[in-house]
């Protein structure tokens, strides 16, 4: 009996007419959309037609002058979000602009959603804020449980394009949108900029089973291409995966775009995991040249520990100390930035050349 061929990856999922038009129907379930069904018809055939002929991006323009293939038709979607990173990275490089720092709220709870009820980490993240402004720094706040409650906000998941080649993943990703398959809406390309801006990233989040909510993971991973990311699509041609190999085995420099960064961590629990959290997310952040603002500005521990949920805001408003270690990262994060821009804090690692990078 012949080897089965493990590298024989499963057949592509190609659905029928009638399957297709069954799921775009779905997102008109309401009655109001009863009386336009011959424009719903309309644009049914031509959904069907971007699917089956797999129209991707279906506008683009020549690369340009400073890519690999001047001739190569770019998605002008990508250009955009690499225009606005560029953007960001000169706001970043710029003295004269006010040193930034991010905040992101990783919890997917809030009261728009169905909980009715704001989260404990959303208050905590106001806590810093008016700490870091106060201390002369501008701020941008990343509220991740807007992909639960707003129209049109969706951070699609990594195809880990990766794993194939480094070469072969995009900075910035260039796996979304894919109109085709309805793959639109990515919130990514517009939070891409906002850590290429910050000097100091501060994260707040809650354990979700160990670890961290599916919105913040679904972030994290599609900052993978920050690791190491190719920023010219027109050297590999889109995705052909031999290239992208060929490129990297002569030898890939892994450029580090958000290293040097600064950041902060709050992670906070009920039961169990909060370190097990904590120390997840500063690897993570760590394996990406970020640097840690030191112990006090990594912090986690748990609210209302093995008391009930109905009564955790209750336990938060009584538990000055937690706040008070919220604020402590949150002035560690800020002296940290504050002490760089001076020229009084280094990276002990400036200079130093990885053997090994992956």
């Amino acid at each position: 009996m012949a080897e089965p061929d493990v590298r024989k990856g499963m057949p592509p999922v190609k659905l029928d007419r009638d399957e297709f038009e069954q799921r775009y129907r779905r997102r008109f379930a309401d009655p109001a959309f009863a009386p336009l069904q011959r424009e719903l018809d309309a644009i049914i055939s031509a959904a069907w037609d971007a699917y089956t002929h797999s129209r991707k991006a279906p506008i683009t323009r020549k690369a340009g002058p400073g890519f690999a293939d001047p001739n190569y038709d770019l998605s002008v979607d990508w250009l955009a979000a690499r225009e606005a990173i560029l953007a960001a990275q000169r706001r970043h490089d710029d003295p004269s602009e006010p040193r930034r720092i991010l905040i992101i709220n990783g919890s997917a709870r809030s009261e728009h959603t169905c909980p009715g009820e704001m989260s404990k980490t959303w208050r905590l993240v106001k806590l810093a804020e008016p700490v870091l402004s106060g201390m002369g720094l501008a701020i941008d706040i990343l509220d991740l449980s807007r992909l639960t409650s707003e129209f049109g906000r969706q951070i699609h998941p990594c195809k880990s394009c990766v794993s194939t080649s480094m070469a072969l993943c995009h900075w910035p990703c260039s796996c979304y949108p894919n109109y085709s398959l309805g793959q639109t809406d990515d919130w990514m390309n517009e939070i891409y900029p906002l850590w290429v801006a910050a000097h100091g990233i501060m994260i707040v989040a809650p354990v979700n089973w160990y670890h961290v909510p599916t919105a913040l993971k679904a972030m994290m991973d599609r900052l993978v291409c920050a690791d190491g990311g190719n920023p010219d699509p027109t050297s590999t041609h889109g995705k052909k995966a031999a290239e992208a190999k060929a490129l990297e085995l002569k030898g890939w420099p892994y450029p580090r775009h958000l290293a040097g960064r600064y950041f902060g961590i709050v992670a906070h629990g009920d039961s169990v995991g909060a370190e097990t959290l904590r120390r997840s997310m500063a690897d993570w952040l760590t394996d990406m040249s970020l640097i840690s603002a030191g112990g006090m500005a990594e912090r986690d521990g748990y609210i209302g520990y093995m008391e009930p949920y109905a009564t955790s805001h209750q336990a938060l408003d009584e538990d000055k100390a937690f706040q008070q270690e919220v604020v402590n990262v949150a002035q560690a994060l800020g002296t940290a930035v504050k002490l760089s821009a001076a020229g009084k804090l280094q990276d002990p690692a400036a200079g130093l050349v990885e053997p090994d990078p992956k």
